[in-house]
């Protein structure tokens, strides 16, 4: 099937998605919070998200297999990597930052990235040799070359734990001069650099369903992104960093993610 038919699939069904996504985080009433562990929130609107995605792609490509942030993980050649909200915290707590992502692989390489904020009503796309795009209109990395002068989301998880955290902050911000930020949602964050809103995302760890989808996008956007995929990334995930290609190296440097070019 043709990789065109596949990439405006997804732009479809994350819209669909994410108008659900939409209703229910206007209806606070509609769900309930739980934890899947320390600070790890988790709604049924999450699984729910996930089956229409699941659902709707199974049907366009029946031969596809999926891993989702909460339901299957299988593996394949041909394999859609799938987080329904990502920013579950923000959703649940009513702040209005959080994203639908969607990625295609194939034979290992992923493809395709689509990441659409409901709220705002962004489609963030990327297709292979393509380009990325916001809303239509093609979007290209900051091209910042001052680190002192740039902004550097830093992601923080339970899994790395807060001393590595702080040890990241230190090194890249502290260390560098880079201004920092924390939005909770790695999937915008990335689509944040991709279009030049912010110059770096970086990540102690991070899951293939958060960042796969930002990795096509920063990259059809001219910017660096280390080999995330490296190991066992694709099911146990690894550390990520994304920047503007001028702030390569000394990122690298000052976070240990990713080769100096």
């Amino acid at each position: 099937m043709p990789a065109d038919f596949r990439f405006t699939s997804a732009q479809a069904v994350a819209r669909e998605a994410g108008q659900l996504i939409r209703r229910r985080f206007q209806d606070k009433s509609s769900f309930k919070l739980s934890f899947k562990g320390h600070q790890d929130y988790l709604t049924e609107v999450d699984g729910e998200v996930e089956e229409l995605v699941v659902s709707r792609l199974r049907a366009l490509f029946p031969e596809d297999t999926f891993i989702g942030e909460e339901g299957e993980r299988k593996e394949s050649a041909s394999v859609w990597v799938i987080d329904p909200i990502d920013g579950t915290a923000n959703f649940a707590r009513g702040i209005a930052h959080f994203c639908i992502s969607i990625a295609y692989l194939l034979a290992g390489k992923p493809l395709i990235g689509v990441i659409y904020d409901p709220m705002r009503d962004e489609l963030f796309c990327a297709a292979e040799g393509d380009g990325a795009s916001l809303n239509g209109e093609p979007i290209k990395v900051s091209g910042l070359a001052d680190i002192r002068s740039s902004t550097v989301e830093i992601g923080w998880n339970n899994r790395s734990g807060m001393p590595a955290f702080l040890a990241l902050v230190d090194k890249v911000a502290v260390g560098s001069g880079a201004g920092m930020i924390r939005s909770a949602s790695g999937a915008l964050g990335m689509a944040y650099v991709a279009a030049g809103r912010i110059d770096a995302y970086v990540e102690n760890h991070i899951n293939a369903w958060d960042v796969l989808a930002g990795l096509v996008l920063v990259r059809e956007a001219g910017g660096y992104v280390s080999d995330f995929l490296a190991g066992d990334g694709l099911t146990k995930g690894n550390p990520v960093l994304a920047c503007t290609p001028k702030l390569r190296n000394v990122l690298v440097k000052a976070s240990g993610i990713g080769k100096v070019g």
